[in-house]
């Protein structure tokens, strides 16, 4: 089994999402990139769908009443990393399993910061304009989303050429380090300029992201 996947979920909502729709690509290769073995399922949630999600993956409650429980999901065996743009969503949304997370979108916005978008879709324009249009006829069902997440991957491999999927797993948890305070008072001001008594108060909260944490940490004497 590849112990890597591209991995996209469509949900309920935002916030407690749970799944409704689930598809991977298996990645076989890094070097040069290949991916196979197309999955999609669709799951019953239990509960229903917000008007915000269903504005944005076109998916009924009505669809999924013979669908399978979303609780019945799990990765597949030997799964070590799952590949997603934002991928946190993902993660979250199937009960946050012990696997390593490599994000598009964070390395996208690391190795071209100058794009006015990260999307998905606003990428898939900047590399492949004259055909991005047709690919994104789907957008935002799974299974679309994880073909146009390999195509961001394959620009981001042809980038930084990673020896391993682990070094490119180190790439990505380096990406998702932020460089810029992204709320508060301080928000858009480089955190290594942030006065040292703000960011040590910082840290002193409980719900700093990891990555964020990390940031104050390494620029905190």
């Amino acid at each position: 089994m590849p112990q890597a996947i591209i991995f996209d979920v469509e949900a309920t909502d935002k916030n407690d999402a749970v799944i409704i729709e689930a598809a991977s690509l298996d990645v076989t290769s890094i070097n040069p990139l290949a991916v196979g073995n197309p999955w999609v399922q669709r799951y019953n949630p239990g509960k229903p769908i917000s008007l915000g999600a269903l504005a944005t993956h076109h998916i009924l409650d009505e669809e999924l009443v013979n669908c399978p429980a979303s609780s019945s999901f799990r990765l597949p065996a030997g799964t070590k990393y799952i590949i997603g743009h934002s991928v946190d969503f993902d993660w979250e949304a199937i009960g946050s399993p012990e696997v390593k997370r490599i994000c598009t979108l964070a390395l996208s916005r690391s190795l071209w910061p100058d794009l006015d978008s990260h999307t998905q879709s606003a990428l898939l324009y900047n590399f492949e304009r004259s055909t991005a249009r047709e690919q994104l006829r789907d957008a935002h069902s799974a299974l679309a989303d994880v073909w146009i997440c390999s195509k961001i991957l394959g620009q981001i491999l042809d980038k930084l050429k990673p020896s391993s999927l682990d070094a490119l797993w180190e790439m990505s948890e380096k990406a998702r380090i932020p460089t810029t305070m992204p709320f508060g008072k301080h928000k858009g001001e480089l955190i290594s300029q942030v006065p040292s008594d703000y960011k040590q108060w910082m840290l002193r909260q409980d719900n700093v992201s990891p990555y964020l944490r990390k940031a104050l940490e390494l620029t905190t004497r």
